[in-house]
């Protein structure tokens, strides 16, 4: 997969390429795209990875480190079937490769509280209360670090959504 050429809008005409390396078009396997369809969203696939950098890679991380949050997203993309996606965040995993499979509680990391809510956003979303969020300040965790982790559940819904999208437009073209 490389740079794709064409019809690009604003500063992407400029550079005249669309880095098909993002996170959604690989696990999309969109590595021939239809030209139109992907370079017309060059922006939207360039903020994505930007976005997926801020939640995964933030420089301000609280209490969730790169690691721990590779090891969230690997098991959030597992739930949903998503192997390839899982597999890549859980090779930044380190220490934490082991909450990517969900069965793992947590537990051996002092992180059941936490694990039950990640999966309760990602498979369960409309019956999270805000009893849940007591109990991870009941826990100890900031309403900052809460944030953090809503956000990074939130990104991944995005992400698999996007991902889905793409390989309906990838199977409508082959």
């Amino acid at each position: 997969m490389g740079p794709i050429r064409g019809g690009l809008r604003g500063k992407e005409r400029e550079s005249g390429l669309i880095d098909m390396n993002t996170t959604a078009l690989k696990s999309a396997g969109l590595g021939n795209a239809p030209g139109d369809a992907v370079e017309g969203r060059a922006k939207i696939f360039k903020m994505t990875q930007a976005a997926e950098e801020a939640v995964l890679r933030p420089q301000d991380y609280g209490r969730w480190s790169h690691e721990l949050r590779a090891a969230f997203a690997a098991r959030i993309a597992l739930q949903y079937d998503e192997r390839a996606l899982s597999d890549q965040y859980a090779a930044s995993a380190g220490a934490f490769a082991s909450l990517a499979e969900p069965s793992q509680d947590g537990a051996d990391d002092g992180l059941e509280t936490v694990v039950a809510f990640m999966d309760k956003v990602a498979t369960d979303t409309r019956n999270v209360t805000a009893a849940d969020i007591a109990g991870l300040q009941a826990a100890g965790i900031s309403d900052a670090d809460i944030v953090r982790l809503c956000e990074l559940n939130a990104f991944l819904a995005y992400q698999l959504r996007v991902i889905a999208g793409l390989r309906l437009m990838k199977d409508g073209y082959a």
